[in-house]
């Protein structure tokens, strides 16, 4: 293979994928950096290759010239995964979006990596089937996006996360080398499934390009419910008893903490629910069940919701009746735009033992308010999974209280941090921190990427770090894609 003059790149990929489809710094600019963020993207070049052969020929040119690149799918990740420089040249899966068959018989559909996750579920729907994964971003995020960071969602509880919809999938390695290992079959264990390597490697080790994905059976009778608790263990009795009575049909319980119930039904808004339950709760929770069967499945939903009312495990409840007042119902829940206005939020996405969480959140809580009074805590999350969702919104201020300089140890921070950073550090601190004693991560399904790779040594030993690396060495020795983001090498 010939060697490409690093200043001559941008002129071969060119005539790799057509002009119109290398975007140059200032075209690249025009684009959002984030759907969160609307300032202008940073990159030396976009580039759309149009399928996996033309894929791997961009990675070919940039391998040669040692050129690093960064893969953009929805671009909805929330660890800064998709970040990029003005050194590095973006590869967008944008024009990769076939949904190429669907086998209703070996209930598997193939798609092309930039495909919408909502516009396959959809495809399987028209054949009766449906996908196992679903998340908030539905509409905007992709299956290769979905893959490369493993993604959790709504129905983990009942089907798992991406990786188990996953049989198989097509990747792109640095070197521009085509792995195809499209297996469509439950069963196949001849030697290593490769696969595995690059579901939720964030593409550090390779560009997933096209996927085959597992299909079930469908269920269109959809129950929802939101329950009130008086105490976290009830809310752990409920779970266990919905989970026993209804069979294996039981597809979402998610949890809301109070705070976060009442701004999503604030009276005074345009842009909230009207509460369907009162809100002066300690607990809420949204529970969804979905079969096949319409025969009963009202009654033993209804009978079940009873008599967890009747034995006080559950102290109010609200069963939707149409699917108007269950999407009501669920934008409680999905709808956090409105936790996100403050100038100064900062999200996080852990996983812990259910067991811990009413001592954790409380515990957390509590130290945050030492350090500002005015602090904002909205607490959420897929509890049935282990996992929480925690927004912080420190109040406004000039300047950090003596307790949380104290926090932040000078031999861990730079002294010159600004105060956002020092904030967020402060944040950080008090939220990974306890995590790893009970067993916890400091990611549930949002991934590393950048924010949070100073503390996987909190979730992941030396050991498998050191595997980690010598896996990223093995496969990307130049280290060209995603540099920098879960760890430095």
């Amino acid at each position: 293979m010939s060697i490409t003059p690093p200043e001559n790149i941008l002129s071969a990929l060119r005539h790799i994928v057509g002009s119109q489809h290398v975007l140059d710094a200032d075209q690249v600019f025009e684009r959002a950096t984030h759907f969160w963020d609307a300032n202008g993207l940073i990159a030396k070049a976009l580039v759309r290759p149009a399928s996996t052969d033309e894929t791997a020929k961009v990675l070919q040119a940039c391998h040669a010239a040692g050129q690093t690149v960064v893969t953009h799918g929805g671009v909805t990740g929330l660890v800064d995964g998709n970040r990029s420089t003005e050194n590095d040249i973006i590869i967008s899966l944008e024009r990769q979006r076939a949904i190429e068959s669907i086998d209703p018989t070996g209930r598997t559909i193939t798609v092309q990596a930039g495909a919408i996750l909502q516009q396959v579920q959809e495809a399987a729907e028209s054949e009766g089937l449906q996908l196992g994964l679903d998340l908030g971003a539905r509409g905007t995020c992709t299956v290769g996006g979905n893959v490369a960071t493993n993604a959790g969602g709504l129905s983990v509880l009942r089907y798992g996360m991406a990786r188990e919809q996953v049989l198989g999938l097509e990747v792109v390695l640095a070197n521009g080398t085509i792995v195809s290992s499209m297996n469509s079959m439950m069963k196949n264990n001849a030697g290593y499934d490769l696969k595995h390597l690059f579901i939720g490697s964030e593409g550090t080790l390779g560009i997933v390009t096209r996927v085959v994905l597992r299909l079930r059976a469908s269920s269109p009778h959809i129950q929802t419910a939101i329950l009130a608790f008086n105490n976290f263990d009830n809310v752990t009795t409920a779970l266990a008893h919905l989970d026993s009575a209804l069979n294996g049909t039981l597809n979402a319980f998610e949890v809301m903490w109070p705070s976060f119930y009442r701004l999503n039904t604030e009276p005074n808004r345009s842009d909230t629910v009207n509460p369907p339950l009162p809100r002066n709760y300690p607990l809420y929770a949204i529970v969804e069940r979905r079969s096949a069967d319409t025969s009963c499945t009202e009654d033993v939903f209804e009978q079940t919701l009873a008599n967890l009312m009747e034995e006080n495990f559950v102290v109010d409840a609200v069963i939707a009746k149409s699917t108007h007042e269950a999407a009501a119902i669920w934008r409680i829940r999905e709808h956090i735009d409105i936790a996100l206005e403050p100038d100064t939020v900062f999200t996080y996405d852990i996983s812990l033992p259910i067991a811990s969480m009413e001592g954790y959140v409380a515990t957390l809580a509590t130290e945050l308010e030492k350090l500002w009074p005015e602090v904002t805590v909205h607490v959420y999350g897929h509890l049935a999974d282990g996992n929480l969702h925690i927004l912080i919104a420190p109040p406004p201020t000039d300047s950090l209280p003596q307790a949380a300089e104290q926090l932040l140890s000078p031999h861990i921070y730079d002294q010159n941090m600004e105060l956002a950073q020092k904030l967020h550090e402060c944040c950080n601190r008090l939220v990974y921190g306890p995590l790893q004693l009970i067993g916890g991560s400091i990611s549930a399904e949002h991934g590393i990427g950048l924010y949070k790779k100073d503390y996987l040594p909190l979730s992941r030993n030396d050991s498998e770090i050191s595997l980690m690396k010598t896996l990223k060495r093995t496969l990307d020795p130049d280290a060209i894609l995603n540099r920098g983001k879960i760890f430095d090498i």
